[in-house]
């Protein structure tokens, strides 16, 4: 396991092609378990990149915000809105998307960073859902309130037709260099974006400032009086931490071109801390693993009805199939939100530091195993030559 402290340029090169080559082969090692089709493997992807960037504020400085979802709404009505005025290509709608957030960002954490701790939370509550009743009635005219925003063949798509793009008859849909962005390709670019987004991360933890930022949250009042203004570092870190949110949600306008206020609720940020949590708070790979398992729970145990398990154990007599079904069900389809609580609180009870700190203890357990059998052996061997 490598130390995400200290680790050379070779380790962190190391780190991103193994990652590089577990993500990228996503379709191949996860057909077994059912989740290899494209928009379960773009979710994947999407709200990994979610997850990571609310790791930087919350893993790195301590700092709870609930209110990331409306920076994924704000960078999903930007792509849209760039795909409407510009062009169909994917890179223009991520970069405005994201600079957008960014934006909006610096302006909500200049009131929130004011105050810290329950306050800083509830700040970012607030403003989310101030967002969310923007853009529902408020801010029809560019968000197209309840209905969404969509797009539509009268678009002007300026960029477009300045290098000769006509539309067709059919509605088009976002490209990259002529790559359409839906299926196992949409999913290859969100990879990819995805990939950049956590070499990114990982450069800000290896890096001063990403040291200071744990300093911030081990005690930011000894930070201040050794001469060091926490507040710059928490409004960068914040602005990027929202920058992060806008590419994600750019990219869900991206495999499908639709902005609507409800990802802007404030459940999809309490989704986002969970995430973090269940993976594991201040690790890299943590918050990926994490927005892993809540959307597998969401999309692959939610369609667990009881046609399914009672196919499933068809095998068995009838009235114990009925009893196994009936129990079962408790816990997927509908119920699904009960198992994710179930594992949630078993994490937090017995693995306080998610599910990364389970990985880490069982890479310890199988380090010290194979060293205590080295020594057994060593001991065997000098004992048998005297």
């Amino acid at each position: 396991m490598i130390n995400t402290d200290i680790a050379s340029p070779r380790q962190d090169l190391i780190y991103m092609l193994v990652l590089s080559a577990v993500v990228l082969t996503m379709p191949i090692w996860l057909q077994p378990f059912g989740a290899s089709y494209p928009d379960l493997l773009q979710t994947f992807m999407i709200y990994g990149i979610l997850a990571i960037g609310y790791n930087l504020l919350f893993g790195l400085t301590g700092y709870l915000s609930f209110g990331h979802a409306a920076f994924l709404g704000i960078g999903s009505y930007a792509a849209v809105w760039s795909f409407k005025l510009l062009t169909m290509n994917v890179i223009p709608a991520v970069i405005f998307g994201t600079l957008i957030s960014g934006v909006f960002a610096f302006l909500i954490g200049f009131v929130c960073l004011r105050r810290a701790g329950i306050y800083f939370a509830i700040l970012t509550l607030a403003f989310a859902q101030m967002s969310y009743n923007l853009a529902y009635s408020v801010l029809t005219p560019i968000t197209n309130g309840e209905t969404g925003l969509q797009l539509s063949q009268d678009d002007p798509r300026i960029l477009d037709r300045m290098f000769g793009i006509e539309a067709t008859s059919a509605l088009p849909f976002p490209d990259i260099f002529g790559i359409t962005a839906a299926g196992f390709s949409g999913f290859y670019i969100c990879a990819v974006f995805m990939l950049i987004a956590f070499f990114i991360a990982l450069r800000i933890f290896r890096s001063p400032f990403g040291l200071k930022l744990r300093a911030i949250k081990s005690n930011q009042t000894r930070m201040n009086y050794t001469g060091y203004n926490t507040r710059p570092f928490l409004m960068t870190t914040f602005v990027i931490s929202g920058m992060y949110a806008g590419m994600a949600g750019s990219l869900m306008a991206v495999t499908d071109p639709l902005a609507g206020a409800e990802r802007m609720q404030w459940t999809a940020s309490g989704e986002v801390v969970l995430m973090t949590i269940l993976g594991g708070a201040g690790t890299l790979v943590g918050p990926l693993i994490g927005a892993g398992v809540i959307k597998y729970f969401e999309n692959i145990f939610s369609a667990f009805n009881e046609n399914v398990l009672m196919t499933a154990f068809s095998f068995l007599p009838d009235w114990l199939a009925e009893i196994i079904t009936a129990f079962l069900g408790l816990f997927v389809g509908e119920g699904w939100h009960l198992t994710l609580g179930l594992v949630f609180m078993l994490i937090v009870i017995f693995l306080p530091g998610g599910i990364m700190e389970g990985i880490q203890r069982t890479w310890r357990l199988i380090r010290h195993g194979r060293h205590k059998r080295q020594h057994h052996q060593t001991q065997k061997s000098s004992s048998e030559e005297a």
